[in-house]
């Protein structure tokens, strides 16, 4: 099944705030924007992704996106992660999405080959739930229809959008994909891009070159 990708992205200044002890504004800013970045080239790959919709009141992330080919929604309320989620979802049905993948800015090893097979194996009336590397947190989500279930991202996420899913009778799935399972919030989650990165340094190029060389 083909699919809008919405990447909700808060400003700059104010993403990975619990990154704040040993990075400085400006590195953490630059690491943001290039994960975003990567994610966006990704999703530049991908056969299944028919459109990208970026919900954010960041100018860098708008103008990332727009050369993309991205559509930007303004997000000028900064409303939280999963209300900006929900306003991309209106503006795909408007555009005739049959599904849409919620997807984060900020796991850079996203893999357009990883996500174009569940997308490959997603169906209509179904709630697909992509879940972090700890198996509590939501990284990304699959909703057929767009509106299928309300997005309810934060801390035990996962199980929040199964049991909102069940409750809307929809068939759901708990479906790991190991490049959109490390997002980066916590210096622990640094630490293991880091060591990924170093293995494997084309997975995510920009984010490769934003890395600072220590904590600051």
């Amino acid at each position: 099944m083909n699919g809008t990708a919405i990447l909700p992205v808060k400003r700059f200044s104010l993403a990975k705030r619990r990154l704040e002890e040993g990075l400085r504004a400006e590195p953490r800013e630059r690491l943001v924007e290039a994960m975003l970045a990567d994610v966006l080239a990704a999703l530049d790959h991908t056969r299944r992704v028919e459109r990208v919709l970026a919900v954010t009141a960041e100018p860098r992330a708008a103008a990332a996106a727009r050369e993309r080919g991205a559509e930007v929604i303004d997000d000028s309320g900064h409303v939280g992660h999963s209300r900006a989620a929900a306003l991309g979802v209106v503006r795909a049905l408007e555009l005739g999405a049959s599904a849409v993948a919620l997807l984060p800015g900020d796991c850079p090893l996203l893999d357009p080959e990883e996500l174009d097979g569940a997308l490959d194996s997603f169906g209509e009336g179904r709630v697909t739930i992509v879940p972090d590397r700890h198996g509590t947190g939501t990284n990304a989500l699959l909703l057929s229809p767009p509106d299928a279930i309300r997005p309810a991202f934060g801390e035990g996420s996962r199980e929040r959008h199964e049991r909102l899913a069940r409750a809307a009778g929809r068939e759901v799935a708990i479906e790991p994909l190991c490049s959109l399972a490390l997002d980066v919030d916590t210096p622990d989650d640094l630490a293991r891009l880091r060591e990924l990165l170093a293995a494997d340094p084309l997975r995510a190029p920009r984010t490769v070159s934003a890395l600072p060389a220590h904590a600051a």
